[in-house]
């Protein structure tokens, strides 16, 4: 018994030696493939990780593009925060953002295929399709009807809303935000899809789109980082997060489907036949219809509720926060208010509403809408891009796979390239009266980088022009009454989301003469 004993031992050590050379092996080899994966380039540095969950406190961090920039000051311009399995990179300075983003396109362009596309109806939504030729035929498509030639076929359109809009303020200037919501959701729909505004379900139904922009704040779902969770029943505890995203999910199919064909019920009569659906569906060849009506519907959605992701068109994130953070500058900046209204005056006089073509002799306008831009950045981080291959920056490794989140906000509060950041100054973007090229255009980083840029730029910005340039001709913006109707003092809060906004909106709006409202009124 003691010798078969002896034998045991003897073999379960044998076992053990075996399983620790195994596991040494497996572990040299696994070291050995990644040497020559990376060709012995480490990867960007960053903060210490937890086990298994990584980084993802650092992730739910309040104003995280401020908490992003710390890190970055610590690390360098690349840095490594690792989510629960996921390599998550973050880059910080337009250098790092221009190499790895515009340079390295080719293999920077994809997208991270989220559970969370499908759960909120977001998988017709080609501004989030990976990156392939499916892409490219949306993206084609596209292109076709945002190119600054076309986009200036939508200018008379833009001015009819922005009047519309101007009549809305004047009437109920308390609701400010809801109608912002209206001058960009009007502009764009009827662009897009030719329709004007209907019933109460057809704008409810509109709005709940464009509120699905929180569902890809990073970190606020587990069923982004852990997908098996979306076969999870609603009625289990825990799983609320499945009706959430059940009613987006209806609100994008309705507005994906409902919306082109009204825009197929108007053809008949021509009330839509000018919209970009129309003209599309006029191509359709009857060989590959079911395939080319789903192209169109894709390229529809993205028009409308894309702006949100990459500022894709005239967006929520261009026209709805920054026109948001535009009244909040004038009652914060009523120098700035004043200048802006003096070159107005003087240009365009007080007879007439000012009109895009006025735009080359408004510099101080200009600057101002560049200024709001800058200061806070509607979307301070851009839709994350991913990386299809392996690649390298700075002398660090770039798995394939790694997603990329460039840090937007620290580009635009960099005090190099904008000295007193934090303080609003058009005349930053002014040199002798004109606009000085040499100081950065807040757009090269508000409308996306590299392959994913936003083709529909200039449609947003003849809107934000549009708009602004018209309110500061006719109101004057200044801060909130109280009941006794002593001014409130308005503070600068943003709200932490995807899209920034401000916290307190609130002004006081009036018109500047009974000339002003005249003009208003006609």
């Amino acid at each position: 018994m003691q010798f078969q004993s002896a034998d045991t031992i003897i073999s379960q050590r044998a076992v053990l030696l075996l399983l620790a050379f195994l596991t040494l092996l497996l572990y040299f080899r696994s070291r050995a493939r990644w040497h020559n994966r990376s060709r012995g380039l480490p990867l960007p540095p960053g903060p210490k990780t937890l086990p298994y969950i990584g980084n993802i406190l650092h992730m739910r961090k309040p104003e995280l593009w401020k908490a992003h920039r710390e890190l970055c000051e610590t690390y360098g311009d690349i840095v490594h925060v690792p989510v629960m399995g996921r390599r998550i990179m973050i880059l910080g300075s337009p250098r790092v953002i221009a190499e790895v983003l515009d340079k390295c396109s080719s293999v920077t362009s994809d997208r991270t295929q989220s559970a969370l596309i499908p759960l909120s109806g977001q998988d017709s939504n080609f501004a989030l399709h990976p990156y392939g030729q499916w892409w490219r035929r949306h993206r084609r498509t596209f292109w076709q009807h945002f190119l600054p030639a076309e986009s200036e076929r939508y200018l008379d359109m833009q001015r009819d809303v922005t009047r519309v809009f101007l009549r809305k303020l004047l009437a109920r200037p308390s609701c400010l935000s809801e109608h912002i919501h209206y001058t960009f959701r009007a502009a764009i729909v009827k662009a897009v899809y030719g329709v004007a505004e209907q019933d109460d379900q057809y704008v409810a139904m509109m709005e709940k789109v464009l509120e699905v922009a929180e569902v890809f704040v990073p970190g606020r779902y587990l069923v982004e980082f852990m997908p098996f969770l979306r076969h999870i029943p609603a009625w289990v505890p825990g799983a609320g997060f499945q009706d959430e995203l059940a009613g987006f999910r209806r609100a994008t199919h309705w507005v994906r489907d409902k919306m082109v064909e009204k825009t197929q019920e108007g053809m008949v009569s021509g009330e839509t036949s000018q919209s970009i659906v129309a003209q599309l569906l006029e191509r359709v060849d009857g060989t590959t219809a079911a395939d080319e009506l789903d192209v169109i519907k894709g390229v529809a959605l993205t028009a409308y509720e894309g702006e949100w992701l990459q500022l894709i068109a005239s967006s929520r994130a261009s026209t709805y926060s920054t026109l948001q953070w535009f009244f909040v500058a004038m009652v914060l900046n009523p120098d700035a208010q004043q200048k802006a209204q003096a070159e107005l005056e003087a240009v365009v006089g007080p007879h007439r509403l000012p009109d895009h073509g006025d735009k080359q002799n408004l510099p101080y306008i200009d600057a101002l809408i560049k200024e709001v831009m800058r200061w806070v950045p509607a979307l301070p981080f851009s839709l994350p891009h991913a990386t299809s291959e392996d690649t390298e920056c700075d002398g660090y490794f770039i798995p394939a796979g790694t997603i990329l989140l460039p840090n937007t906000w620290a580009c635009l509060h960099d005090p190099k390239a904008y000295p007193d950041p934090e303080r609003f100054m058009p005349e930053r973007f002014l040199r002798d009266g004109k606009l000085d090229p040499n100081v950065c255009d807040p757009a090269q980083f508000m409308f996306g980088y590299g392959r994913r840029a936003c083709p529909g730029q200039h449609f947003a910005g003849a809107s934000l022009f549009m708009n602004i340039a018209m309110v500061l001709h006719v109101f004057n913006i200044t801060p909130p009454l109280d009941e006794q109707g002593k001014p409130i003092q308005v503070k600068m809060q943003i709200t932490s989301g995807l899209s920034s906004h401000p916290v307190d909106s609130r002004c006081t709006i009036t018109p500047r003469s009974e000339m002003a409202r005249h003009l208003i009124m006609v």
